[in-house]
């Protein structure tokens, strides 16, 4: 297993999690020497404090995505139709669910470019399957890899190649403006686990900031099941890079290297939310330590961004117990009460994402409205492949097996 960097998400990450044991010590002072009690104290309430403003300075960085986006997001004008794009689907071996992708597939996108992108023969009515050869190799791997073999192989005449993945079945929708990469956004599916679901709900909720991200310069992350790029843009980039986010890093070379211009649609399409918690959890993994891993292509002045959201998302299960500690510990914590009035404020805004993804989907069935006295389970179960991720990087790709 290869190392992961020592990046500032992790640095930040040690410091705090020795910090944070310096206050769960701290509850036991009754047994221990007081000079260890001086000595922790002032260590848990700064960790405590620590926690607080880094989650605080994330959540606001958030709403300030969130609020300019209000402001500042229209919809692009459409130049090219459904027409003008060639669809490549990627799979491994997934016959049936790829079939139910195809015949979602809207009739203005021609049949003859309408491709499916396999590691093995499948049979698929409607579109023509390519199987990419176990001789061929690149810098990349596995979806990486299969992505840069259709570049090489597949001729492309239309103006842009619309990438989904097995389970993305594409709503109708009007094409595509001018632009280099035109992300759609994506509508998670009940697949069979409830909490897998609401989990999905609350990442939606928190992607609202998507169309805001024309204010760091750089979109902070991509959805490979549904974005559109160039075909010029896609040939002077390519797909060989070893990542585990092939998606996100492929935007982030094509802004930062090509001057791309990156375009978010409101045009929703539907996938499928993992079908388990387990696979939720390694899902979040891959995405934290591929994140982790290819920071060092961002320029040095995301860095702090990204250190600052990676770890509130990995360690954002401890919020609701911080106010816990406070009654454990000895003597009186500086500003207890504007401590214990910015907790509970925090913990209670986090509500807005699941309330902007019930919005998002207008509105779902009754039964998911107990994910609001469940949250905290829920963004503990979020959060927790990101925790893993950010000390244990996956040995490789896992695919999110679709039904």
């Amino acid at each position: 297993m290869r190392r992961l960097p020592v990046a500032p998400d992790r640095l930040l990450a040690a410091v705090f999690a020795l910090a944070l044991l310096s206050a769960v010590l701290l509850t036991l002072h009754e047994t221990m020497h007081p000079l260890v009690v001086s000595v922790l104290q002032p260590v848990a309430y700064a960790a405590l404090w620590l926690f607080l403003g880094i989650y605080g300075g994330a959540t606001l960085f958030w709403t300030y995505e969130l609020v300019q986006s209000h402001r500042e997001y229209e919809p692009p004008d459409v130049v090219y139709g459904p027409e003008a794009c060639q669809i490549r689907i990627l799979t491994v071996d997934a016959e049936d669910v790829v079939q139910e992708t195809v015949d979602a597939i809207p009739d203005g996108v021609a049949p003859g470019e309408r491709h499916v992108v396999a590691e093995a023969p499948i049979d698929v009515a409607g579109a023509t399957v390519h199987v990419v050869p176990d001789s061929f190799t690149c810098d990349a791997s596995d979806k990486g890899r299969a992505l840069e073999w259709a570049r090489r192989e597949l001729s492309c005449e239309r103006e842009f190649v619309l990438f989904l993945d097995e389970d993305t079945h594409v709503r109708e929708f009007e094409g595509f403006p001018d632009a280099d990469v035109v992300q759609f956004r994506e509508w998670p599916e009940y697949t069979g686990s409830t909490l897998a679901f609401w989990c999905e709900l609350v990442r939606i909720g928190y992607q609202a900031e998507q169309q805001g991200f024309g204010l760091p310069g750089v979109p902070l992350y991509a959805w490979g099941g549904g974005i559109a790029v160039r075909a010029s843009v896609e040939d002077d980039v390519g797909w060989a890079y070893p990542t585990l986010i092939e998606d996100t890093v492929f935007v982030w070379r094509a802004v930062l290297e090509h001057g791309a211009e990156y375009v978010v649609l409101p045009d929703r399409f539907r996938n499928q939310a993992p079908p388990s918690v387990r696979a939720l959890v390694e899902q979040r993994r891959r995405w934290l330590a591929g994140s982790l891993r290819d920071e060092p292509v961002l320029p040095k002045r995301y860095w702090t961004l990204f250190a600052l959201r990676n770890v509130t998302w990995a360690f954002s299960p401890v919020a609701p117990f911080l106010l816990l500690f406070l009654g454990l510990l000895p003597g009186t914590m500086p500003y207890r009460g504007l401590y214990h009035v910015l907790s509970w404020g925090l913990l209670a805004y986090t509500l807005v994402w699941l309330a902007r993804a019930w919005r998002y989907y207008g509105g779902l069935a009754y039964r998911h409205l107990l994910a609001v006295p469940l949250y905290p389970l829920v963004v503990s179960l979020h959060s927790l492949g990101a925790a893993w991720g950010l000390v244990d990087e996956p040995e490789g790709f896992e695919r999110t097996e679709k039904e």
